[in-house]
């Protein structure tokens, strides 16, 4: 009798074991529907990314006390023109040579930073991978940054393109930039009402 109850306690005990482990398997093994992946991919996009004419309106009315706006261009370009208020931590040496080897002085320098502010890097362009390297790299640290969704030369160059036509001659992209080794500060207009709502849906 005591045979037979440790024979069945050691069935029920495999059976469990095995349940869990197919479980595990087909849940991790599963392809998900397309669904699931286009919920995903936007999910992913919210979270990492920042809306340049979010950032823009938030400097016109001087709202920039909740982020951090990082230049990860290098020294050289940061001072000859930035985007107003940001702050320098370079992945480029120079214009032609990265500093992505430099991993130790880039991740102390984010860590520095306020860690209750959204931290938000932009690098040259908008195909540029500067920003995700670093993002990836400062992911690996614990350290979580999201991506502005213009580089610099959209911003300075292309004004035009992401700004809302309406804007054009009201908003000038030379308020919005600044030189020298200083964050420096956009124009503000404390009176400027935005075009869109607050909330999730705020542009």
């Amino acid at each position: 009798m005591k045979k037979l109850c440790t024979t069945t306690l050691l069935s029920i005990l495999v059976g469990s074991i095995a349940g869990i482990a197919s479980s595990y398997v087909y849940l991790n093994m599963r392809t998900p529907s397309q669904d699931e992946l286009i919920r995903d991919f936007y999910r992913i996009e919210v979270a990492a990314n920042v809306s340049p004419h979010h950032l823009r309106k938030a400097m016109t009315k001087g709202n920039t006390n909740d982020f951090v706006l990082v230049d990860l261009r290098s020294p050289e370009e940061y001072e000859r023109e930035h985007i107003a208020g940001a702050i320098s931590i370079w992945a480029y040496k120079d214009p032609e040579h990265s500093a992505y080897n430099e991993v130790d002085r880039i991740v102390s320098a984010f860590k520095a930073l306020p860690q209750d502010k959204d931290i938000i890097v932009y690098c040259y362009s908008i195909p540029c991978m500067t920003g995700r390297k670093m993002g990836n790299v400062l992911a690996e640290n614990d350290v979580y940054v999201k991506l502005l969704g213009v580089g610099w030369n959209e911003w300075r160059h292309f004004w035009t393109l992401w700004n809302h036509e309406h804007e054009w001659d009201t908003f000038l992209v030379e308020d919005y930039v600044v030189s020298g080794s200083e964050p420096g500060t956009a124009k503000l207009d404390p009176d400027y009402i935005p075009p869109c709502i607050e909330g999730v849906f705020d542009c």
